[in-house]
């Protein structure tokens, strides 16, 4: 019993992460758990906890993409989620991953032919987004996006 408690708790303090856009603190819950091949948040969303939350679930799927953690972006996408993921953050899961530099989760959103051209909270759309983010956050992969969108 106590350990159900302490994975509610868990679950409770994920919510508010998502709604709150803490991605990178949520990072564990996106990482594969002791070798099993998968991450707590499939599983919670396979014991249907996210069934009436489905705002942070769309978040989840942004967080992934933050985090380039495209098993678990996959997993929500064949699952039903809509593409663009959550946009609490003034960002979806399409700029936060083009911002990140996430070459193989922009690939996914890509194949997944997830929208370019909603603008975020700063008014770009997604490759707005991976110029700026090349331009004033660089990362190795910036350029390969740009040229892939």
């Amino acid at each position: 019993m106590e350990a159900s408690n302490e994975n509610d708790a868990v679950f409770r303090d994920a919510l508010q992460g998502l709604h709150n856009g803490d991605f990178s603190r949520l990072e564990t819950l996106f990482d594969d758990e002791a070798g099993r091949g998968r991450a707590r948040i499939v599983d919670w969303y396979e014991e249907g906890r996210f069934r009436t939350e489905e705002k942070a679930l769309a978040e989840a799927l942004t967080c992934a993409c933050f985090l380039g953690r495209t098993s678990v972006a996959t997993y929500l996408l064949t699952h039903g989620l809509d593409p663009s993921g959550g946009a609490g953050t003034g960002l979806n899961a399409f700029h936060w991953a083009v911002n990140r530099g996430q070459l193989e989760t922009v690939r996914l959103l890509i194949q997944w032919k997830a929208p370019l051209e909603p603008r975020s909270m700063y008014g770009g759309n997604v490759l707005d987004t991976a110029v700026w983010s090349a331009i004033n956050e660089p990362r190795p992969n910036h350029l390969q996006i740009i040229e892939e969108l």
